[in-house]
């Protein structure tokens, strides 16, 4: 493990001063994820409001204050940029100069979106739980924050970001054979925010489809762990739930191998 990270240790660096140097472009796009966030609490008020009830399917409107933050710091962990920065290496031809160092073409990337984390963690775990916690408090009138479930919510967090990162490597290694994914990587988050919960909330959808959508990779991607968090799994639940997450961690690694002895095959640098 040592000299794992005393190997690795450089990207996540690298990483870091990354972040640091686009930070202007990461703080636009943050202002526009929360404006996001807040035009969904006024839609979702909306529908409560029209509903006449104080819950809908299940849930007050006080939980899904706490889903919407929630999956807003869930998302922001577990978001891989793996598919784009591939494909634009593949396109660019810096991808050649990649796969000549004496490092794994996956653990290079990985170790360099760490860094990335390790800012985001810093600037916005704490500030997210902690109001959401307040605001539970206010609402509710009592203490709501389980140390369990937030610990076993890291774990998940922890698990779903290499599902992430995994899933995003298998779909960035398609440019050595489509050339370009910038069009087909939008429609692909589209599709993903919709089937992991991250939009509408699983348990809102026919239970046929949440019982398919519930074995699938996308709901380890954001449902799980903000279930996890907000208390909705019993102990058998979260077992189940973090051992589907875990099937699919290793599915997608293994995935990513194959996917990867076949394109390296068909490599084809444009421009470089």
């Amino acid at each position: 493990m040592r000299r794992l990270f005393h190997t690795y240790k450089p990207f996540v660096r690298a990483g870091i001063l990354s972040f640091l140097t686009y930070r202007f472009n990461f703080l636009c796009f943050v202002i526009g994820e929360i404006l996001y966030c807040f035009i969904m609490f006024f839609v979702w008020r909306a529908v409560f409001a029209s509903s006449g009830e104080g819950t809908f399917m299940g849930f007050t409107m006080v939980d899904m204050v706490v889903f919407l933050f929630v999956t807003f710091l869930t998302q922001f962990l577990t978001a891989s940029d793996g598919a784009f920065a591939l494909g634009q290496e593949i396109r660019d031809g810096s991808v050649a100069m990649r796969m000549i160092k004496p490092v794994s073409f996956d653990m290079a990337f990985l170790f360099q979106e760490l860094g990335n984390k390790i800012i985001m963690i810093c600037m916005f775990m704490l500030p997210i739980i902690i109001g959401v916690e307040i605001y539970r408090f206010t609402a509710a009138g009592q203490l709501m924050f389980q140390p369990v479930n937030f610990l076993l919510f890291l774990v998940s967090v922890t698990i779903a970001y290499l599902v992430s990162f995994y899933f995003n490597v298998c779909y960035g290694f398609l440019a050595f054979f489509l050339k370009n994914l910038w069009g087909s990587n939008i429609l692909k988050e589209s599709i993903v925010n919709f089937l992991s919960g991250a939009i509408i909330p699983i348990a809102f959808m026919p239970p046929v489809m949440q019982s398919i959508l519930q074995l699938l990779p996308f709901a380890s991607l954001s449902y799980t762990p903000v279930m996890i968090y907000m208390g909705r799994y019993g102990p058998a639940q979260i077992c189940f739930f973090i051992g589907i997450q875990l099937f699919w961690l290793f599915a997608m690694w293994g995935i990513s191998k194959l996917i990867w002895r076949a394109a390296v095959k068909r490599l084809c640098v444009q421009g470089g």
